[in-house]
């Protein structure tokens, strides 16, 4: 689904105009990714959690020569764990 079709869907679900949805439905992925910017997490009860994680240097190969080593820094990912509700309705 892309951010066009959500905010289809949620405009035929509510019965508003796309004119009034759209922007809230921006300012929530604003939010969300202001707030894993300053490194607090985004905890949605049932269906999930935004977070940041520090993913550590390590050292990588390449396939094609596998003699040769590649230092990978280390970075900062964002991450999503869904809640056990989701999970459920998924599975």
């Amino acid at each position: 689904m892309t951010k066009a079709e959500l905010i289809d869907s949620i405009t035929a679900k509510l019965e508003m105009r796309k004119k009034d949805v759209a922007p809230v439905v921006d300012e929530v992925f604003k939010t969300i990714e202001d707030a894993l910017s300053k490194g607090d997490k985004c905890t949605f009860v049932g269906f999930g959690v935004f977070e940041v994680r520090e993913r550590a240097a390590r050292e990588g190969r390449n396939p094609q020569d596998p003699t040769k080593v590649v230092h990978i820094p280390a970075k900062k990912v964002p991450v999503f764990r869904p809640g056990k509700e989701l999970k459920d309705k998924v599975l």
